[in-house]
């Protein structure tokens, strides 16, 4: 189905309008999808974000600000999910031993597995995109890489 189907609209002004009104409607159609896959571990998508991020660098602690930095979510309260998600035992807080005012931050065994249960279903997740060719895949990530270039 096209965009113009999708939100009942028959003509936009430009292309450029139609791209982003797109980007943002496909942006919402997947985070919906993610969140119907998160939601039987009754884990937020930015909460999901932060776990991956703690297991990519496990076994060493992280601090709030470098979650903050490599999060996909730029919104998001880092501090707010990091308490979320200790409050499920997925994460464990630590005062820095070099910095007092600083907190890492690590992954218990509890959030890996979650991941681990988590990690199957993202492959069904991933073949929302099983239809397109790999070159088809590699050009649209170079289109939006090339998108948010402008601003940086």
């Amino acid at each position: 189905m096209s965009l113009e189907e999708d939100i009942k609209q028959e003509k936009f002004s430009s292309e450029y309008q139609k791209l982003s009104v797109n980007i943002a409607f496909t942006n919402s159609y997947l985070a919906s999808l993610l969140n119907n896959y998160l939601k039987p571990f009754d884990l937020s998508a930015q909460q999901y974000n932060v776990l991956r991020i703690l297991r990519g660098q496990h076994p060493n602690p992280v601090s709030i600000n470098s979650i903050t930095d490599r999060m996909i979510d730029k919104m998001s309260n880092a501090s707010r999910l990091v308490e979320k998600l200790r409050r499920k035992n997925m994460i464990r807080r630590e005062t820095c031993a070099s910095d007092k005012r600083q907190v890492d931050v690590c992954i218990t065994t509890y959030g890996l597995e979650v991941l681990q249960s988590i990690d199957s279903l993202m492959k069904d997740y991933e073949n929302q995109f099983s239809h397109l060719s790999i070159e088809d895949v590699t050009f649209a990530n170079q289109v939006l890489d090339d998108l948010r270039k402008k601003n940086r």
